[in-house]
């Protein structure tokens, strides 16, 4: 059985959507702070905090049979980590300590961890592989990071075997128009410029035009969000049938400025979309592209959703079935 640390949230919902369809028993630990109850739909909750190491053993107490975790759980926006580092720190690495001290309690020893590009930092060369130096120039990066560390560490000091897949930038919704991405505060640019072009904002505000970039904004690497859990599988499968640990970047190769974003919402909706620009926004890396060869290479992913209309076009569609986002009243 996998335990789903984070299931409520955006990606860990997709996740969760696929392993019920490949009938891969499961169980869902969540605090529900910033995911959704709706987002579950049949799949089973424990509700807990990583912050609280007494709830978090009751869930493998409850479930002696888990025998894998994916660990979703983390607070993710890069501007509050550069505010409220502490916050980061306090949930992110000390949360995620308490998970794997439960875990090696419990006899628990494969784990496959969400990590990110913000990893890496701002980019020696581009694209970034998983040999680029990690650097992180934010807290939240470095949270991430310093699990990555601790991952290594219980590997070497206790055989945990762990994959960690260092996302680049999660977007578009489920091709069903079931799930998608709901945050409060929104501080990701897709759904942002969707909510601009319903809107529900007056304008989308684009932080930064003077970037050495190709158009002075930032550019990123967008990743279906059923590209990274379908990698999710496959890492579970790989540690299931005794793989050794591993790290993988998860991207589509291609970068996109955010002009090139808002054009591509614009096609998608059909009209102008209002947008302004104030400055950088701290802790934000001007381009970040993967190279994700290694995990094709050697697992054979490859993303099944890489065109950028496309991810907007499942965003666009889910917001149109859901203008309020999630109501958390399951159907």
């Amino acid at each position: 059985m996998i335990l789903v640390v984070g299931g409520a949230g955006y990606i860990g919902s997709h996740m969760l959507k696929l392993l019920r369809h490949t009938n891969e028993p499961h169980v869902v630990f969540d605090n529900l702070e910033n995911g959704h109850a709706a987002a579950l739909q049949c799949s089973t909750l424990i509700t807990g905090d990583l912050r609280n190491p007494v709830e978090i053993d009751a869930a493998f107490d409850r479930n002696p049979q888990i025998d894998t975790v994916i660990d979703f759980a983390a607070y993710i926006s890069v501007g509050e980590s550069v505010r409220e580092p502490n916050k980061y720190y306090r949930n992110n690495v000390f949360g995620t300590l308490n998970l794997l001290e439960s875990m090696r309690n419990h006899g628990v020893d494969k784990i496959v961890f969400s990590s990110t590009a913000a990893v890496y930092g701002k980019p020696a060369y581009v694209p970034l592989d998983e040999n680029h130096p990690c650097l992180p120039i934010n807290p939240y990066g470095w949270s991430k990071y310093f699990v990555e560390q601790m991952l290594e560490d219980y590997g070497r000091a206790h055989g945990f075997r762990s994959v960690c897949l260092r996302y680049f930038n999660a977007a578009g919704s489920d091709s069903d128009g079931v799930l998608g991405e709901d945050h409060d505060p929104e501080e990701h640019l897709i759904p942002n410029v969707l909510l601009a072009a319903m809107g529900v904002k007056p304008h989308l505000i684009v932080f930064g035009d003077d970037y050495e970039t190709k158009d002075g904004t930032c550019v990123r690497d967008y990743i279906h969000v059923e590209d990274l859990a379908s990698a999710h599988l496959l890492a579970v499968r790989h540690l299931s049938e005794g793989g050794d640990s591993r790290r993988y970047n998860l991207g589509n190769g291609k970068g996109y400025s955010n002009k090139q974003v808002i054009e591509a919402a614009e096609k998608v909706v059909g009209k102008s979309i209002p947008h302004v620009y104030e400055g950088r926004r701290p802790g934000d890396s001007p381009e970040l592209v993967a190279d994700s060869s290694r995990i094709q290479s050697e697992w054979g992913w490859k993303p099944k959703h890489p065109d950028l209309e496309e991810i907007v076009r499942h965003a666009w569609n889910w917001r149109l079935r859901h203008p309020d986002g999630f109501t958390d009243q399951v159907n």
